[in-house]
């Protein structure tokens, strides 16, 4: 008798909730489909148009932005197999859910990024990436990044010693990988406190762990079959990803252990005074490990989440705005001969390290590397998912849609910087820069959910280019065009060569 009622019950909510899904489904479907955008099949989307060659694609999607752009004012339907995006590429529309403490949920392929990085800073939402983001900014205070300034002059000297074997040889060679192990090993030095020697070693187990995890998520994003974890993880990728995901937290866990075992580097109340006064290195790792001392909440995991999110993050990006830029400069020699010019007039024939006083003095080296990162932003797109309704181009935009923020797209737009493809600095000169949309360059993102480390990355660029430049010229042998860059979780070169040949400076 019980069964009897309660199976109609059962059958009764099942049915209330499908019908609500496929409603709330069919609402998303039928607004998006008020846009503007290219013509879809069913199921496959837009892939049908598409060509399987990472360059070719990433060029094809260009296309049908600068086609649509003098429509819409850059902004695009789209669909991902069965799904509608709505990508935007507009500084107006960009500006709507930029500079929104209410649209900050990032979309869900992000979730792919979960098993690694957990829910931190990159991947969480609502109240605990507000928290998270409040407790973390102070970590990247100025005075706290003057105390990885060492970091910095350091590995980039060894980069640089590197390069001096290639000088005036007429060799080509292939500058990305060297400045890529460079970063690596910043970045492991300035998280965790610990040098992996990825310069000096490039067959190092951690090393290649990091670059290979980056690999199976980029290719498990562009396969909509490999989403769901039970089935990525019968398959040949799951299982490698598994295995990768265990050397990465065996090295940050057992590094968070030994930490632990140490002294306190530094406490909340002293670290001001400490970095200011001692310049003492404090690893990311130890700032945590102090908040988590006076704030058990702030877990052991917590920890780890936030370090890994760190390698992450600054890792690749960084690496691919260096050897952008300097493929950039060595394309333009009245350029280059300007950098020159100042650098010298900053360091005069010193090699001694570079301060953050010359850092600020370099102001053309830093217009260079803003016009690079317009060109060349290294992180392409960010996605979201929106937590309510919103009007776009006087349609409705449905809550829950999938956004698509495409940062390369928006830096192309002819309206905001004439002649697009062209390199030039200047535009970032305070008088030109103050005429344009303030949401029309994002290279970090901008509003609540920018990015935490844009001052660490843009201080990482300069000096590693400054103790570059300072010591050699460059001539790049390929054009941007040949190095092919395509848009994975970065823009990097297809083939991960950016050729270029060294002399000495005279």
């Amino acid at each position: 008798m019980e069964y009897g009622v309660v199976l109609p019950v059962i059958l009764l909510v099942i049915s209330f909730v499908v019908t609500f899904l496929l409603a709330k489904a069919i609402r998303i479907i039928v607004l998006i489909s008020r846009f503007q955008g290219p013509l879809a099949l069913p199921l496959v989307g837009n892939a049908y148009a598409f060509k399987s060659d990472q360059r070719e694609f990433f060029v094809d999607i260009q296309s049908i932005f600068n086609e649509y752009r003098a429509k819409t004012g850059g902004i695009i339907r789209m669909w991902l197999g069965p799904a509608p995006v709505l990508v935007l590429y507009g500084a107006k529309y960009m500006e709507v859910i930029l500079s929104s403490s209410q649209h900050v949920r990032k979309g869900f392929l992000y979730r792919l990024l979960e098993p690694w990085l957990g829910l931190g800073l990159l991947t969480s939402t609502g109240q605990k990436w507000f928290h998270r983001r409040k407790m973390l900014t102070p970590t990247f205070h100025f005075s706290i990044l003057q105390c990885f300034m060492d970091v910095f002059n350091e590995q980039s000297t060894i980069l640089v010693k590197k390069l001096e074997k290639f000088a005036d040889k007429s060799e080509t060679i292939n500058i990305f990988p060297l400045v890529t192990n460079c970063v690596l090993d910043i970045i492991c030095d300035t998280a965790m406190g610990r040098c992996t020697n990825a310069q000096e070693d490039g067959d190092n187990e951690y090393v290649q762990a990091v670059g290979r995890m980056g690999e199976l998520v980029i290719a498990r994003a562009k396969n909509p079959l490999t989403w769901p974890d039970y089935l990525f993880g019968k398959l040949n990728a799951g299982k490698e990803h598994d295995k990768t995901l265990k050397i990465l937290h065996d090295v940050t866990d057992n590094m968070i252990q030994e930490r632990l075992k140490e002294p306190p580097s530094v406490t909340h109340e002293d670290e001001d005074e400490t970095v200011a006064r001692r310049r003492k290195r404090i690893a990311f790792l130890d700032l945590l490990l102090a908040m988590h001392r006076e704030d058990a909440s702030f877990t052991l995991k917590d920890i780890r989440e936030e370090v890994d999110t760190f390698m992450f993050e600054g890792h690749d990006t960084t690496a691919a705005a260096i050897s952008w830029a300097i493929l950039e400069i060595g394309q333009h020699p009245d350029i280059q001969e300007r950098l020159h010019a100042e650098l010298d007039e900053v360091f005069g024939d010193s090699i001694r390290p570079v301060t953050s006083d010359d850092l600020s003095r370099l102001s053309y080296l830093t217009r260079i590397v803003k016009e690079s990162l317009r060109i060349i932003p290294a992180v392409p797109m960010v996605a979201r998912s929106l937590d309510e309704d919103i009007v776009l181009d006087g349609k409705v935009v449905p809550k829950e849609a999938m956004i698509m923020l495409h940062i390369y797209a928006l830096h192309q737009d002819p309206q905001q910087f004439p002649d697009p493809d062209q390199f030039d600095p200047d535009r970032f000169l305070p008088e030109n820069a103050e005429k344009r949309h303030p949401y029309a360059f994002v290279p970090f993102s901008a509003g609540p959910r920018n990015c935490i480390g844009q001052k660490f990355a843009m201080m990482e660029t300069k000096l590693t280019l400054a103790n570059i430049f300072r010591r050699f010229s460059i001539e790049s042998v390929q054009t941007i065009e040949g190095a092919k860059p395509a848009g994975q979780l970065i823009l990097r070169p297809v083939e991960g060569n950016i050729l270029v040949k060294l002399s000495w400076r005279k």
